[in-house]
């Protein structure tokens, strides 16, 4: 009976996904009823937990850190292309899209995912351990990232209005692929041990001894798995974006909201994996999962958007307001106090979580 239940496990997370891109492809560009935005969305949540299984076979293959960038990287090479194909189709809505979205992720990942997965690691453990040195390297990336490529346009002048320079815009895209591919780097090759796990003892966990890793054959099989899942939550989250700004708009809320509910969707499956990991004692995977997929989200976004600048029409704004401005100050702000020490308590993560739940107050009525 068990053989059996574990079989089925593993043909839903093989059929949900092709199911999810074969109904992608028959509601691609089509208006949507009522009934199959709720067939839709209940095959986008199957796909999101599929995506999540996928992911952890592969980490689990492939170790730390690199099992949480496959996850990051890929989360995000499908959300450019999701934001680069809403640009394209919104008009001059989408003039601020990029920015709603990125600034978005940055919130959910940075206070949201850290948050959760420190309150949860704290309260399960006692005590949330994590490396501070690879924590804070990916922290400071970030701020950096998030400077340059938000808050500054927002200061410039060579162009009216929180938009950057064509000169000016190459520059922050180049300097987000080179901070990223440095990171990279030094994430995996140079001083990889900084973002393994840390036992009670502080010492570093190099693989899982616990249990068996799968087969290379098996590695293979949820890559493509998991690139069908993202394919099939990404593309179906722009089918029901519609239904989706529909709805904020009938409800009165701020355009900027959508890109909030459209980050959300996407970062669903590393919110699960991050705290799946939590509950397992590897608060350091978590922390790579969430502080690494911010700084995909910007260092592979903002170099696409500006790609895409040069044939879609229309003003790219990506200069956060004073009121985000703050928010984000205070982030790095709380971020740096709560990597320093190297450890978390419950508190450290009900303040991220407070943070988290200001963004989307001021989402709603900003």
């Amino acid at each position: 009976m068990v053989t059996r239940l574990r079989a089925l496990g593993t043909q839903w997370t093989a059929v949900v996904p092709l199911l999810a891109v074969v109904l992608l492809a028959l509601t691609w560009g089509r208006d949507l009823p009522g009934v199959v935005v709720a067939v839709v969305t209940l095959v986008l949540a199957g796909a999101v937990l599929a995506a999540v299984h996928h992911a952890e076979v592969i980490a689990h293959r492939v170790g730390e850190p690199f099992g949480s960038l496959v996850l990051a990287i890929a989360v995000t090479i499908i959300e450019v292309a999701l934001i680069v194909t809403l640009m394209a189709d919104g008009g001059d809505k989408s003039s601020t899209l990029a920015r709603d979205t990125v600034f978005a992720a940055v919130m959910i990942t940075c206070n949201g995912i850290v948050g959760l997965c420190l309150l949860v690691g704290a309260l399960r453990h006692r005590v949330a351990l994590f490396n501070p040195e690879g924590t804070g390297a990916a922290l400071a990336t970030v701020a950096t990232l998030a400077t340059l490529c938000l808050v500054l346009p927002t200061f410039t002048t060579t162009k009216p209005g929180p938009e950057f320079s064509p000169s000016q815009l190459t520059f922050a895209a180049v300097a987000s692929l080179v901070l990223y591919g440095l990171f990279v780097t030094t994430q995996t090759v140079r001083h990889r041990d900084y973002f393994l796990p840390l036992t009670k003892q502080g010492e570093v966990i190099d693989g899982d001894s616990h249990a068996e890793g799968p087969s290379s054959r098996q590695a293979l099989t949820s890559l493509g798995l998991l690139a069908l899942a993202l394919i099939g939550v990404v593309g179906l989250a722009k089918g029901v974006s519609p239904t989706i700004e529909s709805g904020v708009e009938s409800a009165g809320m701020p355009h900027a909201v959508v890109g909030v509910i459209i980050a959300l969707l996407v970062l669903l499956p590393e919110t699960i994996a991050a705290v799946r990991a939590t509950r397992r004692d590897r608060v350091q995977t978590s922390l790579n999962l969430a502080l690494g997929s911010a700084m995909a989200s910007i260092g592979l976004t903002i170099p696409a958007v500006a790609l895409a600048s040069l044939w879609l029409s229309g003003p790219l704004v990506l200069g956060l307001g004073a009121t985000h401005m703050v928010l984000l100050a205070l982030t790095v702000i709380v971020g740096t106090l709560t990597v320093v020490p190297g450890r978390a308590t419950p508190l450290q993560g009900g303040v991220h979580l407070v943070l988290f739940a200001a963004y989307l107050e001021l989402a709603v009525t900003p």
